[in-house]
């Protein structure tokens, strides 16, 4: 059954609340000093699966290493791994790494502004191609992230659980401030992260909502542990690397090896383990 379509008084009243709070709480995050695609496109692969805070910093640092795709894109991947430490989930780094090497190749060194041209490169989906085009080119398209979604579950849905995504993509559509998208979205993500601090996860009542697993003592943990020894230096030998494993996860660490080497992370050479490119 279709949602009703909320009247323009109400879509006024919402607005008019997610806007108050960003004037008042409104984050100076570095990526939105910018309209530099790049740059934009950096910050939205790392805040993949990882806290503001802690992409800060990274993000600050990686930026001054690497300015602009044409830096990237020369840079052995073993300098990119260590610039990268701290934020985990390496594959991020890897397609980051690769889309810098494909836009200097194809698009002379500038990312498209086109869906369908982003889609086509490694590691952006949907969300990431929709707010690349909202935050650096300002196009008013819908997107969905976790802190947007708390916010029209808290004040669309606030006694019903199990709800989808699909209820609430028409309600972002309908609600979007298409003069300027770009600070909408950073309004609704602002009020959406302080609702996680002064209410109960209102994504608790999102039929996707599930329980981000443990990263202490997982495999994710010890491919982070052995990647980050091998990009530290020319060349890694085994037995030095699984030392610093405890001896009842050697024989996972010998898998993760593997599957770092299936991946295209590593390489196996006479003198060792080392960064494949």
């Amino acid at each position: 059954m279709p949602l009703p379509r909320l009247s323009p008084a109400h879509v006024r009243r919402f607005r008019k609340t997610v806007y108050a709070h960003f004037a008042r709480h409104g984050r100076g995050l570095p990526w939105r000093k910018t309209r530099d695609s790049y740059r934009i496109l950096v910050s939205e692969v790392m805040l993949q699966q990882t806290q503001v805070d802690r992409v800060v910093p990274i993000y600050k640092s990686f930026i001054q290493t690497f300015p602009s795709f044409a830096a990237l894109a020369r840079a052995p991947l073993r300098r990119i791994l260590l610039a990268w430490q701290g934020l985990g989930y390496n594959r991020r780094a890897l397609a980051l790494h690769r889309i810098a090497e494909l836009v200097v190749k194809n698009h002379r060194g500038k990312l498209p502004s086109d869906e369908r041209q982003l889609l086509e490169l490694p590691g952006i989906g949907p969300y990431t191609a929709r707010a690349v085009l909202a935050f650096a080119w300002n196009k008013p398209v819908a997107f969905m992230e976790t802190n947007i979604r708390s916010v029209y579950l808290h004040h669309f849905f606030p006694r019903r659980g199990g709800i989808p995504d699909t209820d609430l993509v028409p309600l972002i559509e309908q609600t979007l401030d298409r003069k300027n998208p770009r600070r909408w979205y950073w309004a609704l993500m602002d009020y959406g992260s302080a609702l996680k601090r002064t209410v109960p996860n209102p994504n608790r009542r999102s039929a996707h909502h599930a329980k981000q697993s443990r990263f202490e003592g997982s495999l994710r943990q010890l491919r982070g542990l052995l990647l980050r020894g091998i990009a530290k230096q020319p060349a890694a030998l085994e037995k030095n690397l699984l030392a610093k494993v405890p001896a009842n996860r050697r024989v996972q660490a010998r898998r993760a090896l593997a599957a770092l080497e299936r991946d295209g992370f590593i390489k196996k050479t006479a003198r060792g383990y080392a960064v494949a490119r």
